[in-house]
């Protein structure tokens, strides 16, 4: 799953890749968010962690993977 954040006062938005489901991400955001100075944490799918303070999140764009066709044959598929 593909997760763009847009971050306030910040030009270029975060993409996160994660195994994470839509439903995880967007509860552990409204998680963050609930807390007086929440921190919304994603998990990377290298084991890594994308930590931003959920006050500055501008926007959440959660995308499912695109399965791409390989070669000449997937064009008449």
């Amino acid at each position: 799953m593909q997760v763009r954040i847009g971050v306030q006062n910040v030009p270029k938005e975060i993409v996160v890749e994660t195994d994470q489901s839509a439903d995880e991400v967007q509860e552990a955001l409204a998680g963050a968010l609930a807390e007086p100075r929440g921190v919304f944490v994603l998990k990377d799918r290298r084991s890594g962690r994308v930590v931003v303070p959920a006050e500055r999140v501008g926007y959440l764009e959660i995308a499912e993977d695109e399965r791409r066709g390989v070669g000449f044959g997937t064009q008449y598929a």
